[in-house]
This record gives structure tokens, sequence and C-alpha cells, in this order.
């Protein structure tokens, strides 16, 4: 999954807050960004099958 905010990878060392950007580099220190959030699932999920089929039971009640 990819999201289009990213933030400095390096913002910890050099910046005081998290520096976010569309760009694939940082708009003030130059470093690399890298995406902002987690993915929101593992796609190893060992439930994931389940929980497809559940919403899909509820979706047609």
């Amino acid at each position: 999954m990819k999201s289009d905010i990213r933030v400095c990878s390096a913002w910890r060392d050099r910046h005081d807050r998290p520096v976010y950007s569309l760009s694939e580099t940082c708009p003030e220190c130059g470093a690399t960004t890298e995406n902002s959030a987690p993915a929101p699932y593992n796609p190893e999920d060992p439930y994931g099958e389940y929980r497809r089929a559940r919403k899909r039971r509820l979706a047609e009640e």
C-alpha cells in the first residue's frame, strides 16, 4: 500500500517535528521521504478470509 503523503526519513535527527511532503525528498533538508503511515493490515493476515466472509454476511442482512 502506498500513501501520497510522505514524511522526512531523518526528521527525528534534523527537525523539531515531522516534516510532511508529497515529493520523494524533504523540502527542508533534502533527505529522502518515506511512507507516513503503516499498512492498515498484514497481507499475510491469517484471519482475513473469515473477516471478509463476516463482512459479506453482515452486508446481506
